[in-house]
């Protein structure tokens, strides 16, 4: 049987109208009986999320009725703890927080996180790095802090234990916009979709990840739906990444 994963990313730098958006998207996946995989940077450009925030609360309203989340990088700056950056290390961008730190510096930020995702009354023992990447040091560090579990771009993998792999879906395109932008959107739209069916008809494990900004167009919205409607079609059931790995802690 074929597992169904679809993740939301983006929340904390948003604002109230991609929040709505966010909760439509999620009342869309309910009718579809599939849960939402919540990942959540627990900094922002404004700071720090805050316990009774609007976010934080519907984050953990919906985690209580099943959703799932994973702890989704510090706060994305483009130089983490740059001190320690030479010349021998590739510099890294915002959206790879966590794809160069060595293992010590990882399980500062990690530390720090895992700090203030606590203190707005979340948890979590999984993690999904920022760009879907993470360094050899995140992962000795995430096994040191005691996380559970950590989902990158290729693996979804238990901390000393089974790996599952499955590429991550997502509307992230390196290949040029041929015959234009809107021709380059509806075939990645429907990439996505044989991607899903393929996958669940394999028997294996479908990952959709979405940003906030998808959802501000319609046609991604439109597109993603389409492909959880095709994988489930294809026999996929949907999950969050805590049943995988009995042994994980569930999100709270």
């Amino acid at each position: 049987m074929s597992t169904l994963l679809v993740s939301l990313s983006g929340l904390t730098d948003s604002d109230d109208a991609d929040r709505a958006r966010a909760a439509a998207f999620a009342a869309e996946l309910d009718r579809r009986a599939v849960p939402l995989t919540h990942l959540v940077q627990p900094k922002g450009p404004d700071g720090p999320l805050r316990r009774g925030d609007d976010l934080v609360r519907w984050i953990a309203g919906r985690v209580r009725a099943g959703d799932d989340l994973l702890l989704h990088g510090f706060d994305h700056t483009s130089d983490p703890v740059g001190a320690w950056q030479n010349g021998s290390v590739p510099r890294i961008g915002r959206r790879t927080e966590f794809g160069a730190l060595p293992r010590h510096e990882a399980g500062l930020r990690l530390t720090g996180a895992r700090r203030i995702l606590l203190a707005t009354g979340l948890s979590t023992d999984g993690f999904a790095p920022p760009g879907w990447i993470a360094s050899e040091g995140t992962l000795d560090a995430l096994a040191d802090l005691g996380f559970g579990l950590c989902a990158d771009e290729t693996t979804v993998r238990a901390t000393g234990g089974p790996v599952l792999r499955s590429r991550v879906l997502t509307f992230r395109a390196s290949e040029p916009w041929r015959g234009g932008r809107r021709a380059g959107e509806r075939r990645r739209g429907r990439a996505l979709e044989q991607q899903a069916v393929r996958t669940a008809e394999r028997g294996g494990l479908v990952r959709l990840a979405l940003r906030a900004k998808d959802l501000r167009r319609e046609h991604r919205v439109e597109a993603a739906l389409a492909a959880v409607d095709a994988a489930r079609g294809a026999g996929a059931v949907g999950a969050v990444h805590r049943t995988l790995f009995p042994a994980a802690a569930p999100a709270a």
